[in-house]
């Protein structure tokens, strides 16, 4: 028996109580965490690495076996996508107003039936697939080999379970000083127009008049946010640019111009309220505040729109390639005999087969509560299977081509929402039912894909470390049962603190939520005749502009409109940290082993500032929740010492990483043998 688990007979120790203990609690956390962050950037982080860190790390001390770490890595990343799954689709119900009371008791049944059902599809469906697709040398798995790596690598010790906690105690440390109000986390300034002249048609004259600028906005420092940097490291500077890019374009162009065109009418059209503050006066920050949230952000729906079919445009010879896999690979691995080996064996077909029905039936009767319909109820449920099957094929497919990072659930997750919707329309389905129904059709099949790439990845990851594949897909189930009904909670705490510190839950500026936002104004657009076309028109022309100049993401570009400034900017100093890091490397000129280490190092930093701070932040919302005030050390906190931490977390996401340098003469640890 080889350590590295080579042999298919080992006798190692895989699924013990002790892995799936800790895989659970690794998925309680980290699909928290990914909530937290889902909801606040629009953005997810791959659990893989965490998990395979933190597995490894306390597994060791136990003496476990490198099969016990894989199933724990395995179980632990489930909760990220079950997450990144209802981040995207259940506050929809809240900013859609279907659910005013978001912490009743059939919001949560409601909420956790949808989880658990998209997540059991989806691992049902990846045990259909799974032989063909990790069998296959064409899909590299990128993500899937460095997991596997770890764990090798964690085989002869090293640092990266301590590199990971000690940023995660940092930016836990810097999210309880911003909470405590030890310093400012931002700091907004008013920027106006002064005085100008404006042209006026009168006739065949053209006179100019010299006005005051009814056109203001503001502007404001970065957020001293651990997380948002940490996202910005891992996206990079373009990425990270480009986000930022949308934030100016909303506050430098869209909130200063519609304020100038449109003036104080905005008042009354939106309903602002004046600030006590100035004597019952709406001053300039409510006004910019109300155009973005009332204008600009229905501009940036349109832009994601377009961003998420352009997504699917330049994936669509990969997509027809998964499309057009599906049904073969089904097809051969039904035809396949009843593998013998360890390391082949799935879930039993009658068992995987059983659970479709079972949840089809479910399903059936979830949406007829939904709509009232029973063949509107039977058309979602037919569209959900259909879509969830072929979307969970693909999101394997592109897992395996790009890793999950970059799988674009948010995408497949639009497309299955406006057939849905449309589907409604035809049987007559309408109104906030109907709108019920689509949501929960995509709710369902985003679970399902997120948690189909996911499962996906980890299968490969196994297939390298030669686990067990019926034992790791039982071990998701288990997991996924636990994240659907149990990650409700950190959702209720989130929406129920900001309703308490700010008046606004999801959709607000705390929990901007544009996914959710986004699928929200499309189901009540086309099936309740909601939406503001005209301004979701604008921000789809605006999309089609981005990609006619050659935008990389103009996904991302119509994010960062959504997004706060703050958040966008602080997402920005997170790509600059990145920038300069490569920019050290290169001077430095580090060869490709140290690179890589370098690589590991910094993304395990990010990886530790998202996590510490995303708990901390749940903490504190559970805390808002019960209503538990923190107390404040400052009544007037410095927003400069806040730029200072900021620049100084900046300054360890450089530094630390090319501590992990290393000697150049060592070797990078060897890739894991397929």
């Amino acid at each position: 028996m080889s350590e590295n688990g080579k042999s298919s007979n080992t006798e190692q120790r895989e699924f013990t109580i002790r892995a799936l203990i800790l895989g659970l609690l690794m998925t309680l956390v980290l699909g928290g965490a990914n909530a937290y962050l889902g909801l606040r950037a629009g953005m997810t982080i791959a659990a893989t690495y965490p998990a395979a860190v933190i597995g490894m790390a306390v597994l060791r001390l136990m003496r476990g076996s490198l099969l016990e770490e894989n199933f724990a890595r395995t179980v632990g990343s489930v909760g990220e996508s079950v997450a990144a799954g209802a981040i995207f689709t259940i506050p929809a119900f809240v900013i859609a107003g279907l659910w005013t009371d978001f912490g009743s008791l059939t919001s949560y049944l409601l909420s956790s039936a949808m989880m658990f059902c998209g997540g059991l599809l989806g691992i049902l469906f990846v045990a259909l697939l799974r032989r063909v697709m990790v069998e296959d040398q064409e899909l590299p798995f990128p993500e899937s080999t460095a997991a596997a790596e770890i764990h090798i690598a964690g085989r002869r010790g090293g640092s990266g379970a301590k590199l990971l906690f000690t940023f995660m105690g940092i930016g836990a440390l810097v999210q309880i000083m911003s909470k405590l109000s030890v310093f400012a986390s931002s700091k907004t300034a008013i920027v106006g127009m002064g005085k100008t002249s404006i042209a006026m048609m009168t006739g065949k004259m053209t006179t100019y008049k010299q006005i005051d600028v009814l056109g203001a906005t503001s502007f404001s420092t970065p957020e001293v946010a651990p997380a948002y940097m940490g996202v910005g490291f891992i996206i990079g500077p373009r990425l990270a640019a480009l986000n930022f890019a949308g934030g100016v374009l909303a506050w430098g162009l869209f909130v200063p111009l519609l304020a100038y065109v449109l003036g104080p009418s905005i008042i009354d059209t939106v309903g602002l309220q004046p600030d006590g503050a100035d004597g019952g006066v709406v001053s300039w920050a409510t006004l910019a505040g109300g155009i973005w949230k009332f204008f600009v952000r229905p501009i940036a729906v349109g832009g994601m729109l377009v961003g998420a079919g352009y997504t699917l445009f330049k994936m669509r010879n990969s997509l027809l390639k998964g499309l057009g896999r599906a049904v073969g690979d089904v097809r051969k691995a039904a035809t396949q005999k009843t593998a013998t080996e360890r390391v082949d064996r799935d879930l039993d077909f009658r068992v995987v087969f059983g659970g479709i029905a079972f949840v089809a039936i479910s399903m059936v009767f979830l949406y007829y509560y939904f709509c009232g319909s029973w063949g509107g109820a039977l058309m979602s449920t037919v569209v959900m299977v259909i879509t969830g099957f072929f979307f969970a094929a693909v999101s394997g497919f592109l897992v395996g081509t790009i890793g999950s990072s970059n799988n674009p659930v948010s995408g497949l997750t639009v497309s299955t929402l406006i057939i849905a919707a449309l589907l409604m329309v035809a049987v007559g389905v309408k109104g906030d039912e109907g709108v019920a129904a689509v949501l929960g059709v995509a709710a369902v099949i985003c679970v399902s894909s997120a948690v189909a790439g996911e499962m996906l990845q980890d299968l490969k990851a196994g297939h390298i470390l030669r686990g067990t594949p019926w034992k790791m897909e039982l071990g998701n189930i288990i997991g996924v049962v636990v994240a659907s009904f149990t990650l409700f909670f950190p959702l209720l705490m989130l929406h129920q603190g900001g309703v308490e510190a700010t008046g606004e839950g999801f959709g607000g500026k705390q929990l901007p939520a544009p996914q959710a936002g986004l699928m929200a104004m499309l189901a009540g657009g086309i099936v309740g005749g909601e939406m503001a076309w005209p301004l979701v028109i604008v921000g789809m022309l605006m999309g089609v502009a981005l990609i006619l100049v050659q935008v990389k993401s103009p996904m991302l570009v119509a994010v960062g409109m959504y997004l706060p400034f703050e958040t966008t900017f602080a997402i920005f100093c997170g790509g600059i940290a990145r920038w300069a890091l490569d920019a050290v490397c290169k001077r430095r000129g580090y060869n490709e082993a140290q690179m890589a280490r370098i690589g590991n190092a910094g993304v395990l930093v990010a990886a530790g500032l998202i996590a510490g701070e995303a708990l901390t932040g749940l903490a504190v919302g559970g805390l808002s929740y019960f209503q538990v005030d923190l107390p404040q050390i400052f009544t007037d906190p410095s927003w400069i010492l806040g730029l200072a931490i900021l620049v100084g977390v900046g300054y360890l996401m450089v530094r630390v990483p090319t501590q992990h340098a290393g000697d150049p003469n060592d070797a990078a640890p060897p890739a894991a043998v397929v």
